[in-house]
């Protein structure tokens, strides 16, 4: 050892500055090597194997160790500038205060990653409250790796910070907006991870997949992405189809337009057919009673006077017991159907219930299912749905071969 200690006097001194910084940069680098690809792997099995955030929160942490060794170590070496010696020094610190800074976001990242795989986390996401925390660590390093770097107290920093004030409020601006809107929208619950929404002024129809400090996405139906900013959640109107998921039912809300031409007053051997149709019998006795009652005492000798059946009517009471009946219908939800008034396409029936599913591909099937059913029906109460001229009919009633009235 003492030989080397005289060689290395024996060295100029640009020589011994030289063999000094390689010293301490191979110290620097055995070190970073050892904490990485030793201590590291050594700890990985106590580490949580279903996420790599933890590792390389770890891994920015580690690099704090060569920091401090070539930030303390760069005193050691002989014949710098004093100037030199402290800047290396100062930037070693800002340095570390920066990997710090990155090790708590990486941790604040894995705690956020716990937190998503419980139960509550889809219907209250921290991941806002997160970023903000996030927000806070960074800024907060920037002034200290300023500082440092200056070689100035942190409190002649934030000392002007009060004139600056202004600035940053502007600069800010989108953030404090998002974070009050992430507040209201955590505390009210407005809005879920997996929430399907339709906000048409940002051409958004389709399910939330994140919600986060400044944005929130939604991937449409046809797999695009909207990028929606999150304070324009509680500034602007959208709908939120959770309740509907949530109740279990889907709402079908459709009129078919009848001919009005047709609509008429049914005659008994109409009234005696429409008995092939089970479902009727109660409805049938029911109202033929009623009928009959109010004829004996108000009717009298003239038929005008007299209460009848109508084909509309019956149709109508037809559909609303097949629907009662439906097993994909929900009987314990509304369901109705009901007269509109009347339009220039004709009478309009609306049909108003919810299916027992949610789930679109089955929703869709079972209201085809319905109105295939009653539209194939229609003729058979002597109805007809109205449909405009197509370019068929008029050739047929040019040609004189069309249906006579």
């Amino acid at each position: 050892m003492s030989e080397f200690y005289t060689l290395f006097h024996e060295q100029p001194l640009w020589a011994q500055s030289a063999i000094g910084l390689a010293l301490l940069a191979l110290a620097a680098a055995i070190v970073n090597f050892l904490i990485k690809h030793v201590l590291l792997r050594l700890a990985a099995p106590f580490l949580d194997r279903r996420s790599k955030t933890a590792d390389r929160a770890a891994a920015r942490l580690a690099n704090v160790v060569p920091a401090l060794i070539v930030g303390n170590g760069i005193y050691l070496v002989p014949n710098l500038p004093p100037g030199l010696v402290v800047l290396v020094h100062n930037v070693c610190n800002a340095l570390i205060v920066v990997f710090i800074a990155f090790a708590i976001s990486g941790a604040l990242s894995y705690v956020n990653e716990l937190y998503a795989r419980r139960p509550e986390a889809k219907n209250r996401p921290i991941k806002g409250y997160v970023q903000v925390v996030k927000i806070a660590v960074y800024c907060g390093a920037l002034i200290l790796a300023i500082a440092t770097l200056m070689d100035r107290s942190p409190l002649l920093l934030l000392s002007g910070l009060g004139a600056m004030a202004a600035v940053l409020l502007l600069v800010f601006k989108d953030t404090i907006l998002s974070l009050v809107a992430s507040v209201q929208i955590a505390s009210n619950d407005m809005l879920r991870v997996g929430d399907w929404i339709e906000m048409p002024s940002m051409n958004a129809d389709g399910d939330v997949i994140d919600i986060a400090l400044h944005t929130v996405k939604v991937q449409n139906f046809d797999k695009t992405i909207t990028t929606i900013p999150t304070y324009r959640i509680i500034t602007e109107s959208y709908r939120n189809w959770r309740g509907m998921k949530e109740a279990g039912g889907r709402r079908i809300k459709r009129a078919i337009h009848v001919d009005q031409s047709a609509i008429r007053f049914m005659t008994d051997e109409e009234s005696a057919d429409v008995r092939r149709f089970r479902i009727l019998a109660d409805y049938l006795d029911e109202k033929q009673a009623e009928l009959a009652q109010w004829n004996a005492k108000n009717a009298g000798d003239s038929p005008v006077n007299a209460r009848r059946l109508t084909n509309m009517g019956t149709f109508r009471a037809y559909v609303g017991a097949y629907l009662h009946r439906h097993p994909h219908v929900r009987d314990d939800m509304t369901v109705m159907v009901r007269q509109l008034p009347p339009e220039p396409e004709g009478l309009p029936l609306e049909i108003y219930c919810f299916t027992d599913t949610t789930v679109w591909g089955d929703y869709e099937r079972i209201q085809s299912d319905i109105f295939d059913h009653l539209i194939a029906i229609l003729p058979e109460f002597g109805l007809q749905l109205y449909q405009q001229p197509s370019g068929m009919d008029m050739r047929a009633g040019l040609a004189g071969t069309g249906p006579k009235g």
